[in-house]
């Protein structure tokens, strides 16, 4: 067994804190990461507390993993030590269900091996990117490219292919408005991937000091969702909207800001999705929800992002002070997104 160490939650009332535990020995068609930096996900908090279901602790979170590969096994072919390369919310799936064969691993028939608070198909508990080393059948590593910040890379493992993958899967593109709800670790990244795929980009928050930065990063426009005029003005107008607020909100405001034949896509997780029919109906609306993306698109995400220099826009942070970042990026005090340097572990 390999000794790793890492920063763990032993339960959902404690703060993380150092934690030596065992990777599994390098398979035949394993390879293992030294990890140097890890992205800070609003899930990993809600999984460490058991908002959405118990947890498997101890815990140690993190699904947005770069680092530079160590060993390989002896049937692994693409990949070699020393190569940079990241991981991310899945390392497993059953690899022949109708899904996985499609390149959508990430609704996997059978049930998909999540990165961290997972159990593998073995029933042994997966283990995170807080961590100093992890070890990934081959299938699920994914190629990371040296022309771009390796540290700001590491965000596109979640929440760059959470906003890529609806995007390309509904065609959003040149001559579509986008309206993208919340300016957060999502919403950023779906500002920036909507502007590069050619859409007239307009970020709807609560908050008017936000709109300068919302511009900055290419937004087209900016609404104050909480300024009745501005709202009114764009009833009817957008194509899409992208939705990555997780706090509960009303629906069906942002439902009316949907043109004919509109879909609105959600990323976040609110508690719940309350739309009145009527909503729907007269205009013949959509709500439609995606999750992240498969290996495949994931890796084409990567290759995008290479070839238009797109990253996220972070703060680095030392893993001890991983307690406080939870506590401001539930303030919303973080542009966009907390990395760890995992060398501080």
């Amino acid at each position: 067994m390999i000794q790793a160490k890492a920063y763990a939650a032993q339960s959902p009332e404690t703060d993380l804190a150092p934690w030596n535990f065992e990777r599994r020995e390098v398979g035949a068609h394993d390879v293992q990461i030294e990890i140097q930096f890890c992205g800070v996900c609003h899930s990993d908090l809600h999984q460490i507390k058991n908002d959405w279901f118990p947890g498997i602790f101890p815990m140690v979170p993190g699904h947005e993993i770069v680092g530079r590969i160590t060993k390989v096994g002896d049937h692994v072919k693409n990949f070699e030590v020393g190569q940079l390369a990241g991981v991310g919310c899945l390392v497993d799936s059953c690899q022949v269900c109708e899904n996985c064969k499609n390149d959508l691993e990430q609704y996997c028939l059978d049930g998909n091996t999540q990165t961290y608070n997972n159990l593998d198909r073995q029933g042994v508990p997966t283990y995170g990117g807080y961590s100093n080393t992890i070890v990934v059948r081959e299938e699920f590593v994914l190629h990371i490219s040296e022309k771009l910040d390796f540290a700001a890379t590491a965000p596109l493992l979640c929440a760059g292919i959470t906003t890529y993958s609806p995007l390309r899967h509904w065609k959003v593109g040149k001559g579509h408005k986008l309206a993208v709800v919340g300016l957060g670790g999502l919403g950023h990244m779906g500002v920036k991937f909507g502007v590069a795929f050619g859409a007239e980009v307009t970020v709807l928050s609560t908050s008017a000091s936000k709109e300068e930065a919302a511009k900055q990063l290419g937004a087209h426009h900016f609404v104050v969702t909480k300024d009745a005029a501005q709202v009114e003005a764009v009833k009817g107008t957008f194509d899409f909207i992208l939705d990555t607020v997780s706090a509960d909100h009303d629906m069906n405001m942002y439902v009316s800001l949907l043109k004919t034949d509109g879909t609105l896509i959600g990323v976040g997780v609110p508690s719940q999705y309350a739309v009145h029919p009527f909503a729907l109906l007269g205009g013949r609306k959509s709500i439609a929800g995606s999750g992240i993306g498969g290996i495949k698109e994931t890796q084409e995400m990567l290759d995008f992002c290479a070839e238009h220099n797109i990253v996220s826009d972070i703060e680095m942070i030392d893993i001890k002070d991983i307690t406080n970042a939870y506590e401001r990026m539930e303030k919303g005090d973080v542009r966009y997104r907390f990395v760890i340097d995992i060398a501080t572990l």
